[in-house]
């Protein structure tokens, strides 16, 4: 017998939303006087962005390191402001997004630190609006995707198992990972293409 699929867990950056690392390191660095070289490899390059999403660090200590890395203080205000700056939402997927919501739950599971689900009013108001308080960041699971336990222990949260859950991300990796929980999968392309498949599964 073929469960039924009763929540639909959205990725955010790359399918509700864009995401533009350049205009974040770029907006940052204006902030506070850095080049945007400088920027990128304090985020990224030196994985403290990464340890930030698995929730190897607090939003306290992440804020406190990248200022060590830039050699100046970086607070919520600057954080904030370049996150917002990279964000475009997309206004195709949170439509095909509402209309699932007319008749079964919906998520998101990002993979960020608590500083993006905690503002996100501010950061991605139209994912706000239509998610509410299910907007989860993988730092609150101790794991970034693809690892199992962040997929499940966000489910056991939304009390819904893996089996009745599809989830939707734009990477590979990440789609596989939660295939290999137990989740349904769908690998994110286009709208046309997720519309698609969410009107074989019966969801639109």
């Amino acid at each position: 017998m073929t469960v039924s699929i009763t929540l639909v867990l959205f990725d955010m950056e790359g399918v509700l939303s864009h995401y533009d690392r350049t205009a974040r390191a770029e907006h940052l660095a204006a902030r506070v006087g850095r080049t945007p070289e400088t920027v990128r490899y304090a985020i990224w390059g030196s994985g403290l962005e990464a340890r930030a999403d698995a929730g190897e660090i607090g939003d306290d200590d992440y804020l406190r390191e990248l200022g060590i890395l830039l050699n100046c203080p970086i607070n919520r205000d600057d954080w904030l402001a370049a996150r917002r700056a990279s964000i475009t939402p997309n206004e195709a997927a949170l439509e095909v997004a509402a209309k699932v919501a007319e008749r079964h739950r919906i998520a998101v599971l990002t993979n960020n630190c608590r500083l993006l689900t905690e503002h996100i009013g501010y950061l991605n108001p139209p994912v706000a609006r239509l998610f509410g308080p299910h907007v989860y960041s993988s730092a609150s699971y101790g794991a970034a995707k693809p690892a199992a336990q962040t997929y499940l222990r966000c489910l056991d949260q939304l009390g819904v198992p893996a089996a009745q859950t599809l989830f939707v991300d734009d990477t590979a990796a990440n789609v596989s990972g939660a295939i290999d929980a137990g989740l349904h999968g769908h690998r994110f392309v286009s709208v046309e293409a997720l519309s698609r498949e969410l009107q074989s599964r019966g969801l639109i």
